[in-house]
């Protein structure tokens, strides 16, 4: 069994909660770790850059001077990729940079990276996220009273509209609910901290993981 430390509010141990070894992985994954940040970054692309080519620019296709006798190096349209303006040659264009990972590699991903996390005591468990008023300096002096730096990840069970309008304005912090969370926020977030009820849920996507199910 590995031990994660509980906290309450105030920051203070209030316990430990087991989770099961079976559930972990620490021998395979790097690799489909590695496909996953390529795959989350990939998808977040817009591939949206685009330049003109020759055909593309506007202008007329007048022929800028005779090809001979001006003493000048002979030249054609305005629109060459040699003159300033011109088209590009070779340039960018709209692309999909999406990339697909099979839902096996996914969950072994998504174990080894909470394993790590585990292994690294990264993980903080509390037996609650609440806060008096939907405020920034609230959501502060939480993080003060758990000790707690960004960046930082939350996880809680459910959408508090009130922890989510806390947070957002708080730097390289990030909230989240245990359905919604994956490998790529594990991995970005050096200190992860998370509801008693949420680790429950957690334990039961590692297992559905661990046996192949969704």
């Amino acid at each position: 069994m590995s031990k994660l430390p509980i906290k309450d509010l105030q920051g203070k141990a209030s316990g430990e909660y087991d989770i099961a070894d079976d559930l972990l992985t620490y021998d395979k994954g790097l690799q489909a770790l590695q496909d996953a940040v390529v795959r989350h970054r990939a998808n977040k692309r817009q591939g949206s850059a685009s330049t003109l080519t020759k055909g593309e620019v506007a202008g007329s296709g007048k022929k800028l001077w005779k090809q001979k006798g001006t003493g000048r190096a002979r030249t054609g349209l305005r629109q060459s990729p040699v003159w300033r303006g011109g088209g590009v040659v070779f340039g960018p264009k709209p692309r999909d940079y999406s990339k697909d990972q099979n839902k096996q590699e996914a969950r072994l991903a998504f174990r080894r990276a909470v394993s790590e996390k585990i292994a690294g005591g990264q993980i903080t468990v509390v037996d609650e996220l609440s806060i008096s008023a939907p405020k920034t300096k609230e959501f502060a002096s939480l993080m003060n009273s758990l000790g707690v730096e960004a960046p930082a990840l939350f996880v809680t069970q459910n959408i508090d509209t009130d922890l989510v309008r806390a947070s957002r304005n708080i730097p390289r912090v990030e909230l989240t609910t245990v359905a919604n969370l994956h490998t790529y926020q594990l991995l970005r977030h050096p200190v992860v901290v998370i509801t008693k009820e949420a680790m429950a849920s957690l334990e039961d996507r590692l297992r559905k993981a661990k046996g192949g199910k969704a």
